[in-house]
C-alpha cells in the first residue's frame, strides 16, 4: 500500500509540468538583451514574430506527435532509437547530452550577472557562486521530480512577475503613443542578421528535453498538450512585454547588452523596478538550470540500459529513485564549464541542439512511412510531404544562422568550429564501442526490426 502512494504522489502535475516546461525552454526574457544590438528595432521585431513560427512550432508539433506515440522516459532518444536504430539513438543521445552541458553552464553564468546588481565585484567570486547553484540544483534533482515541480512553480512565478510589472508600469507612466517600428531586415548585416538568430534561436529552445521524464508525468498526454500549449503562450508574451517596453524607452541598446534588463527597470520605474528585475534574474538562472539538469539526468540512464555508457549509470537512489549518479556526473562536467563566455556557449548550444533535433524530424517522416496507422493521440494534421515543407523551414532558420555566424569575421567562426568537431566525435566514439562491444552492432540492426514488427 505504501508503495503504491509513493508511486502516485511521484506523478507531476499540468501547472507543474507547465512551469518546468517554461523554464526548461525560457526562464523569462533573460540572455535576448543582445537582440536589439544585433538587429537593431526594425530587425528585433521580424526575428521575435517569424523565429517563433518556423523554428518553434514546426519542432513543437513534432515532439508532441512522437511523445504522443511513446511518451517513455528518454524521450527523443527513445523514438531515433526505434525509428533509426541504435547508431543514429547513439548520435542523437550524445549531442544532445553535450549540448545540454553546454546549456547548464550558461545559467549559472547569468546568475552571477544579475547577482552583481546588489553585489558589485561578486564576478571574481563567480567560481564558487556557480558551483553553488550546481551543486544545490543536484540535490533538488536527486531529491525527485515533484520537488522540482514546486520548486519550477514557484521560479516561474517569480520570473514572470517582474516583465509583468515593468509592463503594466511603463504602460499607466507612459504618456506618449506606442508606435512600434515597422518590422524589417532592411539594413541588417548578414553577420548580425545570424547573431541575432541565434539568440532567439536560443531563447526558443528545448522543446524535445521536456519529453524525457514522460513517464514520471500524470496522463501525460493529454497533460503535455496542455502545459506546452501555456508555455509557449507564457513565452512569447513576457519576451513580447520586455522588448516592446525596451523599444519604447529609449534605452540605449549597448547599455542594456551590457547591464541587462535591471538597466532598463531602473530607466523605466527606478531603483525598486530594477532590483525586481534583477532578483527575477537571479531565480531564473536557478529555475533553468534545474529544470534542464531533469531532462538531462534521465538521457545517460537509458543510454547505459542499452550499454552505450557506463553501467554505473543505471543506479538509482534507494530513497528517492531517482538517477543520482547520472545527476552527480551531470554536474561535475558542467563544474568545468562554467569559464567559458556567454556568447561562445550560446552559438555551440545552437549548433549542437539543431544537429540532434534534425534526427527528430527524420524520425517522423520515418514513423509516419513504416508505422502509419500507429496510435497517436496527437496527429500532425499534415501527410509525408506537407511535413517534409514543415521541416524544411526550421532547417532553413538554422542554415541562415550557422551561414551568418561563419561570415562574421570576428571571434564566432572559432565557437562554430568547434561546435562541428563535437558533432564528430559522435563518430569516432560509436567506432571505439562498437569495437570494444561487437555484439552492439548486431543489436542495433535486431532491436529496429523487432520494434517496428513489434515483436
Amino acid at each position: 500500500m505504501k508503495e503504491n502512494r509513493s508511486a502516485t504522489v511521484k506523478k507531476l502535475r499540468p501547472l507543474q509540468l507547465a512551469a518546468i516546461i517554461f523554464l526548461t525552454i525560457s526562464g523569462g526574457p533573460y540572455g535576448l538583451e543582445s537582440l536589439l544590438t544585433y538587429a537593431g528595432s526594425h530587425g528585433t521585431l521580424v526575428l521575435l514574430f517569424i523565429t517563433p513560427i518556423l523554428w518553434d512550432i514546426p519542432t513543437i508539433f513534432t515532439v508532441l506527435e512522437l511523445n504522443s506515440m511513446m511518451p517513455v522516459t528518454g524521450g527523443y532518444y527513445q523514438w531515433v532509437k526505434r525509428a533509426m536504430g541504435l547508431r543514429f539513438a547513439w548520435y542523437e543521445g550524445w549531442w544532445t547530452w553535450l549540448y545540454t552541458f553546454v546549456d547548464l553552464a550558461i545559467y549559472p553564468v547569468l546568475f552571477v550577472e544579475y547577482l552583481s546588481f546588489f553585489v558589485p565585484g561578486v564576478e571574481a567570486y563567480k567560481i564558487p557562486v556557480c558551483l553553488v547553484i550546481i551543486w544545490g540544483s543536484a540535490w533538488l534533482n536527486i531529491r525527485g521530480i515533484v520537488p522540482v515541480g514546486k520548486a519550477s512553480v514557484f521560479l516561474g512565478a517569480a520570473v514572470l512577475a517582474p516583465f509583468v510589472i515593468l509592463f503594466v508600469y511603463f504602460v499607466t507612466h507612459h504618456t506618449g503613443s506606442f508606435a512600434l517600428p515597422s518590422p524589417s531586415l532592411s539594413g541588417v548585416k548578414f553577420p548580425m542578421l545570424g547573431l541575432g538568430l541565434y539568440t532567439v534561436m536560443w531563447n526558443f529552445l528545448g522543446w524535445d528535453n521536456v519529453t524525457t521524464y514522460a513517464e514520471e508525468v500524470a496522463h501525460p498526454i493529454r497533460s503535455y498538450l496542455k502545459s506546452v500549449a501555456i508555455a509557449f503562450l507564457l513565452i512569447f508574451v513576457v519576451y513580447f512585454m520586455a522588448v516592446m517596453v525596451a523599444l519604447q524607452s529609449g534605452i540605449d541598446y549597448t547599455v542594456l547588452s551590457e547591464e541587462g534588463f535591471p538597466a532598463l527597470g531602473t530607466l523605466v520605474g527606478g531603483q525598486w523596478l530594477g532590483t525586481l528585475i534583477a532578483c527575477g534574474g537571479m531565480a531564473s538562472g536557478i529555475g533553468l538550470y534545474s529544470a534542464v539538469l531533469l531532462s538531462v539526468s534521465r538521457v545517460p540512464k537509458v543510454m547505459s540500459d542499452d550499454e552505450l555508457l557506463p553501467a554505473k549509470l543505471h543506479a538509482l537512489h534507494p530513497k528517492f529513485q531517482t538517477p543520482y549518479v547520472s545527476i552527480i556526473s551531470c554536474s561535475t562536467v558542467v563544474s568545468l564549464m562554467v569559464m567559458w563566455t556567454f556568447a561562445d556557449l550560446l552559438i555551440i548550444d545552437v549548433i549542437l541542439y539543431g544537429a540532434a533535433l534534425f534526427l527528430e524530424f527524420v524520425t517522423l517522416i520515418i514513423f509516419r512511412i513504416k508505422a502509419p496507422d500507429e496510435h497517436r493521440p496527437f496527429k500532425i494534421p499534415l501527410n509525408i510531404t506537407g511535413l517534409c515543407i514543415m521541416i524544411a523551414f526550421p532547417v532553413a532558420v538554422y542554415s541562415i544562422a550557422l551561414m551568418g555566424a561563419f561570415s562574421e569575421s570576428g571571434s564566432t567562426i572559432w565557437p562554430v568550429l568547434f561546435a562541428l568537431a563535437i558533432l564528430l566525435t559522435g563518430e569516432i566514439i560509436w567506432r571505439f564501442i562498437i569495437w570494444r562491444k561487437p555484439h552492439l552492432k548486431m543489436a542495433a540492426v535486431t532491436v529496429y526490426k523487432k520494434l517496428f514488427r513489434n515483436e
